[in-house]
């Protein structure tokens, strides 16, 4: 089997202080799910995730083959309520195990309220060497409407820790469109982002999910489409001028700080998924032609994961029919979009399984079509085409919908 695609690793770290309001994804408060606990079950979850790790590489030993994992995203949750011994231990776990690429990106989330002083550059020491710090504004009154624990000033004194632990490639994570926000508070959370020197800067608009309580009571005061609009373009330009490229819907980043698990994820790469909830997509060539794509999901209540991870596991193959929604799903966030070449290898689809649709899209303003030095053609959002992605993205879907099984998992450029 031909295994050119890299492969990457994503680990959940279910636990937090407490659950924002605004958050969809698999987060449990700790009151909620460690009864009379004020810590996280380290030993029983650490030992939960190495053995997790070790049987996906041995039961899918043919699919990974003699790939060594080129990116650790350990996201949540907050993984930072981990002590740095344990992050350490799941990451020698995975050096033992199948191995690390020489350069390979290990990052983890961490939130500003959770780190005392001197832990990053224990996590370091661990071998985490990218950080993405969930500051999400600089506003006070903003936090508290979020829910958020930390404050501006734990922030600052947060990214000055990452960099006195040489752990200057490192994200902060910031909204928009927030409750009683204006273009210009906006702004200035950017500039005070900005003066603590990140590599990157992930900015999300704030969308109420169904099933958080922002969805079922929406806060006041939040701004209007127009206004959210206005908010992007006057942020996405101070940002450029500053040097923060977008490379992606909602990423931006310096010049060779791209956030290499997100490219990985984004391009319809390979990834094992450990933890609670956790998500994982593989693929190899079949000897007798075409690809085989397989996805696999973990429960997502925390003790249930930890009773059994091995035979909770849930595989699923992604059919031919589901490949190029899929794909597109992740592929068009990226402003450089992506190669023929790299649809037809990580699908195993002729173009011509999507070429009528891109044609179609290309017609009317959405999509671009360009040549590359490399092959037959690179294809990009335009600029209406990233306002109207979800559009977009519809023309691709299949007759009967997507799978239920395909959920985002947390990432974090």
């Amino acid at each position: 089997m031909n295994h050119e695609t890299p492969l990457s690793l994503y680990i959940h770290f279910p636990w937090c202080v407490s659950k924002c309001p605004y958050c969809d994804f698999n987060s449990h408060a700790l009151r909620e799910d460690v009864p009379g606990r004020e810590r996280v079950p380290e030993e029983s979850y650490v030992a939960a995730l190495v053995g997790d790790l070790a049987h996906q590489c041995e039961s899918q030993a043919t699919l990974i083959g003699e790939r060594r994992i080129a990116t650790v995203f350990m996201g949540g949750g907050t993984p930072s309520l981990f002590s740095p011994a344990a992050i350490g231990r799941v990451i020698d776990a995975v050096r033992a195990g199948p191995g690390l690429t020489a350069d390979a990106e290990i990052t983890l989330e961490a939130n500003p309220g959770t780190i005392e002083r001197g832990r990053f550059a224990e996590y370091a020491a661990a071998g985490v060497n990218r950080v993405s710090l969930g500051a999400q504004s600089f506003n006070a009154q903003a936090l508290r409407k979020l829910g958020r624990i930390h404050s501006s000033d734990e922030t600052r004194a947060a990214a000055a820790e990452l960099h006195a632990a040489g752990l200057t490639n490192f994200n902060i994570d910031l909204m928009y469109g927030l409750p009683d926000q204006d273009e210009a508070g906006a702004l200035r959370d950017i500039e005070d982002a900005l003066v603590l020197s990140p590599a990157q800067i992930s900015h999300y608009h704030l969308t109420l999910e169904p099933g958080t309580p922002f969805a079922a009571r929406p806060p006041s005061g939040l701004p209007v489409d127009d206004q959210v609009s206005r908010m992007l373009e006057i942020t996405s330009g101070r940002l450029a001028d500053e040097g923060y490229l977008r490379y992606e819907v909602s990423a931006y980043a310096r010049e060779g700080f791209d956030c290499k698990h997100n490219l990985g994820y984004w391009g319809f790469g390979d990834y094992l998924g450990i933890g609670a909830g956790a998500h994982g997509k593989l693929s190899a060539a079949r000897a007798e032609g075409g690809i085989a794509v397989v996805r696999s999901v973990q429960p997502r209540e925390p003790r249930r994961y930890q009773r059994d991870p091995q035979g909770a596991l849930v595989w699923q193959t992604v059919e031919e029919d589901q490949r190029p929604f899929e794909f597109m799903l992740n592929a068009l966030r990226l402003t450089a979009g992506f190669e023929i070449e790299i649809f037809e290898r990580r699908t195993g689809l002729s173009w011509d399984a999507v070429s009528p649709v891109v044609q179609r899209l290309q017609g009317r303003g959405l999509l671009s079509v360009t040549a590359c030095p490399s092959g037959r053609g690179r294809v990009t959002p335009t600029s209406v085409g990233f306002q109207f992605l979800n559009e977009v993205l519809l023309e691709f879907l299949p007759e009967e919908g997507p799978k239920s099984m395909h959920s985002a998992q947390k990432t974090s450029p």
